[in-house]
């Protein structure tokens, strides 16, 4: 049989033994949880990271879809301002045509009144009917 010194000496040991065990075990259970928060953290901050960035792709696509709505508004407010004043002209050329063709047409009125009178003077002169014309012009 041992000794009672040896099985004190065997407990004691057996004793430090499962202390390193549980010291070690617990070590390592805290650097665990120590890399499970690092992986946590890390997760986060390029879960963040990506959120950001696409939330700046967004905005960016946001600014320049409302410049182009933007631009193509001006190009439009420009081409009816454009179509505007080019209709604005053709209705002055056109009433500047018209009044033109009025004052053409009343003087070849009066120029194809003149000349009918003046043939009908002639014939009248030409048959001799203008003397009594005359003639019944100064009784009246």
């Amino acid at each position: 049989m041992a000794s009672h010194y040896q099985s004190y000496s065997a407990g004691e040991t057996k004793g430090r033994t499962e202390e390193k065990a549980k010291q070690t075990v617990g070590n390592i259970g805290d650097k665990a949880q120590a890399a499970k928060d690092k992986a946590q953290e890390m997760a986060q901050a390029a879960k963040d990271k990506t959120q950001q960035t696409a939330q700046a792709a967004k905005d960016k696509t946001s600014n320049t879809s409302q410049a182009a709505k933007e631009k193509a508004q001006q190009n439009k407010d420009a081409a009816q301002g454009k179509a505007s004043q080019m209709g604005q002209s053709t209705k002055e050329t056109a009433q500047s045509g018209k009044d033109n063709t009025q004052g053409f047409l009343q003087q070849t009125g009066e120029k194809v009144k003149g000349a009918a009178q003046g043939a009908t003077e002639a014939v009248k002169q030409t048959l001799g009917l203008g003397q009594n014309d005359e003639y019944n012009n100064r009784r009246n």
